[in-house]
């Protein structure tokens, strides 16, 4: 064969595999984490978690969450048992975090979305706003102005 035509032929072959070697070596390194669910994502909506959701996604609530089973489960995931809010009182034991006043809202859906002017742990909606939900690890959030933190855990715990 003529060393004219060796040369190109052998540098599209070397060129041809070498992205192959990459995705081949990358993809060992990234290990597929599982997310577990507790059994009570089993259990239907509550009348208040449905009033969150719909608060966020509005009219488009049926389309883009309810009639989707895997988006759903992974909503009730969130709300029942991947939103923590602690009250820390002694300023020793609170961390640097960020504010909530720093994290953007979720307001995709419905443009009049706001922003609770008044913190109420025990109605605050967290899909109001895009925390780090599928990220690694936990992340905590410190709301403004309290001692109260929103601890978002892992989906892989």
């Amino acid at each position: 064969m003529n060393s004219k035509l060796l040369f190109p032929l052998m540098l599209f072959c070397t060129l041809l595999a070498t992205p192959s070697v990459f995705s081949q070596s990358s993809n060992q390194n990234r290990k597929q984490k599982t997310v577990n669910y507790n059994n009570n994502i089993n259990n239907p909506l509550s009348a208040s978690e449905l009033a969150l959701i719909n608060e966020v996604y509005g009219s488009t609530a049926n389309k883009n969450v309810l009639s989707k089973p895997q988006r759903l489960k992974d909503i009730k995931n969130i709300l029942r048992n991947r939103v923590e809010i602690k009250n820390v009182p002694n300023p020793s034991d609170q961390k640097a975090c960020t504010l909530l006043s720093e994290v953007p809202l979720m307001d995709y859906y419905v443009n009049n979305l706001q922003r609770d002017t008044n913190f109420n742990p025990q109605n605050f909606n967290p899909l109001k706003y895009l925390f780090n939900f599928y990220g690694n690890g936990t992340h905590m959030y410190r709301v403004d102005n309290t001692n109260y933190f929103i601890i978002i855990k892992s989906q892989h715990q």
